[in-house]
């Protein structure tokens, strides 16, 4: 596979030479924060699967809960989605401490901060605890974003990758059609702004979310996205000065594959038709307004490629595990490929049912789901025996 295969005075003059350069300087900030890393694989996730391990065994099939096993022991990101879950952060620091002393490997804890007030303002499965009318920017910030932040912060031994808010400013873009979208617009663009001007630490690797190639990456979203992303990191600035992003992250939750083999039907109008082409069309534009082109892609639920009739369909969709993360990805642009979204957790009440079983509401467990993704896992999964399977 491709991604095999697959960022005046002498004395003056030379006391001048001897220290860093703003260019210097610049290119030792723009290092990629996962190479030499290794992905923590959270407990909270890894224990979730302990059913799917149970469920394969139970049916003899040693085969599939060795597979099982592997993704338990692969690094996926924590959605840290609630006031309540900030518990959440502390316990995945302590226990990638204990990893790090024991294993002396440098481990790089994946966030997602996702709690804005009338957030998932389009499709309303995920809506959270905060509401505008409730003074809900000033609790978002207050009573979720500062203590977060002050917790990664006080984690200087470890290092943090932090996407921040999935669909959110792909809403303020492209849906300000739909009133409660445009009504939460100006609080979406300073909660992040706020959360990333809080979120500044040498440890701490921020990626703005960017929605996917089917949603931003058509000709006329591209500019348009840029400006977006542009408006709310300088707004940051005026937060914290010189408050900075690494990058973006891409196709969350969602199923395009990074490189598309053979190209959907319905990608045919648009040059963003996988995942590595939006972030090459994107690019260009984020660059032209001082951004930062770098890029991570989750491919948790991407393995299984042309298994929808069109781009829009989002909930769970039919899908197998896809590439591993990785910082093998055959592009610059593109810092690593990672799990976001943890498979086996519905999208919500809708979408394709399993042998007659319809989806849960969003964010419970599809038993049914997560034995589909192991099945069906491109590339395969590579087994992790347990004692006396085999």
């Amino acid at each position: 596979m491709l991604i095999t295969t697959v960022f005046a005075l002498l004395s003056f003059t030379s006391f001048c030479a001897a220290l860093p350069t703003a260019d210097a300087a610049d290119a030792h900030r723009d290092v990629n924060p996962f190479v030499g890393k290794h992905y923590f694989a959270n407990s909270n996730y890894a224990n979730e699967l302990n059913q799917t391990v149970a469920a394969f065994l139970a049916k003899n099939d040693s085969l599939n809960a060795a597979r099982t096993r592997t993704v338990q022991k692969t690094g996926t990101f924590v959605r840290v989605t609630t006031v309540s879950g900030l518990s959440l952060i502390n316990q995945t620091v302590s226990e990638a401490r204990k990893e790090q002393r024991k294993t002396h490997k440098k481990q790089i804890i994946e966030l997602v901060l996702y709690n804005l007030p009338d957030r998932d303002c389009s499709a309303g499965e995920s809506s959270g605890e905060f509401s505008l009318a409730n003074n809900g920017l000033e609790l978002y910030k207050h009573s979720f974003v500062d203590p977060y932040a002050a917790t990664l912060k006080a984690a200087w031994d470890l290092d943090f990758a932090i996407i921040l808010e999935p669909d959110s400013l792909g809403n303020v873009i492209t849906n300000q059609n739909v009133p409660l979208c445009a009504n939460a617009s100006s609080a979406y663009e300073e909660g992040i702004a706020y959360a990333i001007a809080k979120l500044q630490a040498p440890n701490i690797a921020l990626y703005i979310d960017a929605a996917h190639g089917g949603w931003l990456g058509w000709d006329g979203n591209l500019p348009l996205a840029a400006a977006e992303f542009s408006k709310v990191v300088t707004l940051a600035s005026n937060f914290t000065a010189g408050a900075k992003i690494r990058g973006f992250s891409t196709d969350v939750s969602n199923y395009n594959p990074y490189i598309a083999n053979p190209r959907a039907n319905y990608t045919q109008y648009s040059n963003s038709y996988d995942e590595l082409h939006y972030a090459e069309s994107l690019a260009p534009y984020l660059t032209n307004v001082s951004l930062p082109a770098h890029f991570i892609i989750d491919q948790g639920r991407s393995g299984l490629q042309n298994t929808r009739t069109t781009w829009g369909d989002w909930c769970n969709v039919e899908a197998g595990f896809g590439i591993r993360p990785t910082t093998n990805t055959n592009s610059s642009l593109v810092d690593s490929i990672v799990w976001v979204k943890p498979g086996g957790e519905s999208d919500g009440a809708c979408g394709p049912t399993i042998d007659g079983e319809a989806a849960p509401v969003a964010g419970l467990w599809w038993e049914a789901y997560v034995e589909a993704l192991v099945k069906n896992a491109e590339p395969p999964l590579a087994p992790t025996w347990g004692r006396g399977w085999h």
